[in-house]
């Protein structure tokens, strides 16, 4: 797996060639100006305020999850140091940032693919980040990077931990995995992420070495043909697995379920538009979430689809304001009598 990404083979023949499978029919977003990041928004977490930033940088060079037109919002081609310091510097003269920069708690730092990929990710513009960090939230308490697992380097995440020791406040960081799915199956044959049990243990043990965190995306009903029933399961496993994890190497790990949109341009959308996929409720994303109490494992509940669903392909549907409502304070208290609630909610 490791060894397709990393061939000789160009970035953007890779990207190309790895969006053009399972026929997803999006195109990339060359029209961006390319001295702006191509989204950012805040959240309110258990660990207060948090800045999630999704620079613009040439697409993920995996790009063939199924359901998965992140890859939209990204450029085919190569996008230089330059101009991703220049969205580094647009993004710290935004006063809604620099307006919280004293209650930002933590930066999440995506691309819609790997940051750690050098090849995708300037690593000039990684540390010109970090260093403004360091300047401007003098409280920032941790760093997410978002990255597949095979970019993740021992040395390189040393040297980054070393420089966000150097800030006002000591900052951790965090790793952001995307796991998806628990089953095997699901996960590696029919979504076609390409991260096995293995390799992500291994990341456990670097991860716990180091005192870094971990953060696991999953993705509630990835795929079409699977219940809801089967997919609150897989994601009650992967809540045991990863407990699990988490205890074994000493690791603290956060669980971020996505209830899964149709996305435009993807087989999850044509399989909506047949009849063969609905989005998970709200009610069944709680009946999952809930598992996790009592556990060593925090849970954030991704409730944006990112302005990338299909029409009619989003998880929430018409009156379910208060249950959205809930759920979001349960991501801000931890609240887990809200998820109860929730499903007292639906009768």
């Amino acid at each position: 797996m490791a060894g397709d990404i990393r061939s000789s083979e160009s970035v953007e023949t890779q990207v190309f060639a790895a969006s053009g499978q399972d026929q997803k029919d999006f195109a990339f977003d060359e029209a961006h100006d390319p001295t702006r990041p191509a989204d950012f928004w805040f959240q309110e977490s258990d660990e207060g305020t948090i800045l999630f930033v999704v620079f613009y940088t040439q697409a993920c060079r995996w790009s063939r999850c199924l359901g998965c037109n992140l890859p939209a919002r990204m450029s085919q081609r190569h996008v230089g140091f330059r101009n991703m310091m220049a969205q580094v510097d647009f993004l710290f003269a935004l006063p809604e940032v620099m307006e919280r920069r004293l209650t930002l708690r933590k930066v999440i730092v995506s691309n819609n693919g790997s940051v750690l990929d050098e090849r995708t990710f300037s690593s000039t513009a990684l540390i010109y980040l970090i260093a403004k960090l360091n300047l401007h939230l003098p409280n920032l308490a941790v760093l997410s990077l978002e990255s597949r697992v095979e970019y993740v380097d021992e040395a390189e995440l040393e040297f980054i931990a070393r420089a966000l020791e150097e800030g006002d406040t000591p900052t951790k960081l965090e790793l952001a995995i995307g796991f998806e799915a628990f089953d095997d199956r699901i996960r590696n044959e029919v979504f076609k992420k390409g991260l096995s049990l293995a390799q992500f243990e291994s990341l456990c043990g670097l991860v716990a070495r180091y005192g870094f965190r971990l953060k696991c995306y999953f993705m509630q009903k990835p795929v079409p043909g699977m219940s809801d029933d089967a997919a609150v399961q897989d994601m009650h496993r992967a809540i045991d697995y990863l407990c699990g994890q988490s205890r074994r190497h000493g690791c603290p790990i956060n669980l971020h379920l996505n209830p899964t949109y149709a996305a435009f341009g993807t087989a999850l959308e044509r399989s909506l538009r047949q009849g063969g996929y609905s989005p998970p409720r709200l009610a069944d994303v709680a009946r999952a979430a809930l598992h996790a109490e009592g556990r060593p494992l925090s849970v954030f509940l991704g409730l944006s689809d990112e302005g990338l669903a299909c029409e009619g392909g989003s998880f929430v549907r018409p009156g379910e304001g208060p249950l959205l409502e809930k759920l979001e304070t349960f991501n801000r208290t931890q609240d887990f009598a809200l998820l109860r609630e929730v499903l007292a909610l639906r009768g």
